[in-house]
């Protein structure tokens, strides 16, 4: 109950950032300003980046996202997949070790020193985002916004396999992150850009900073100003 109060909290709280974050020139609009008119395939994005977790090491990632067009006035809606995968932070897998040694000792009454070795955990996330759109000076656009992730967990390494350590780092979370990002159009059909992510989920958060580029399908679209 408590874990499900904290999320509900996390959320709305990033709905409020979301709040502050609208440009004053799209304040105002109604549901009539939305609809699925422009929501359709427009490009295809990959990107390098690296992330700074709080219980693996920092570790680089690799993500690809599909831009399906905008949903409102400067609301463009973005689905994708990152990949990463990392050793656990020594103290976390002494924490595993500590958990095994009191099984043990529970069990069987012995005492044992465990060495579990490297641990790795890895995530494919699995994410929604929208964003915020503004035009930039110089002929760039820069944009905010949130996003909500479902991240497939596993855990690997040679003392782990097919034991219960490695049923406790196995998991499907939810999570949800706020975003901004800074793109440039080199042609009208490819885009550099930049992008920071800061990721929430149950029991590991992390900031990712990533760059890439855009291939784009379509042309541009009055949102933007091309």
């Amino acid at each position: 109950m408590k874990r499900a109060v904290s999320r509900m909290g996390l959320l709305a709280a990033l709905c409020v950032l979301t709040s502050t974050l609208v440009p004053v020139g799209l304040r105002g609009q109604d549901l009539a300003d939305f609809d699925y008119e422009n929501l359709s395939f427009r490009g295809l994005t990959a990107e390098w980046g690296y992330i700074y977790p709080n219980r693996v090491e920092a570790t680089p990632s690799v993500s690809v996202r599909m831009d399906l067009g905008f949903l409102g006035p400067g609301v463009r809606v973005v689905t994708g997949v990152t990949h990463w995968s990392s050793p656990l932070v020594r103290e976390e897998v002494r924490r595993l070790e500590e958990r095994v040694e009191d099984l043990v000792r529970e069990q069987s009454g012995q005492v044992v020193n465990v060495d579990l070795g490297e641990v790795r955990w890895s995530d494919v996330a699995l994410h929604a985002d929208a964003h915020m759109m503004w035009q930039a000076p110089f002929g760039t656009f820069t944009y905010a916004g949130l996003g909500a992730t479902a991240h497939v967990m596993r855990g690997s390494g040679r003392a782990v396999e097919d034991t219960f350590v490695e049923d406790l780092l196995d998991s499907v979370r939810a999570g949800v992150n706020v975003h901004a990002g800074i793109e440039y159009p080199l042609h009208r059909r490819f885009r550099l850009l930049g992008q920071g992510r800061f990721e929430v989920l149950e029991n590991l958060r992390y900031l990712e900073l990533r760059i890439g580029g855009q291939f784009m399908v379509r042309g541009w679209l009055p949102e933007e100003g091309g």
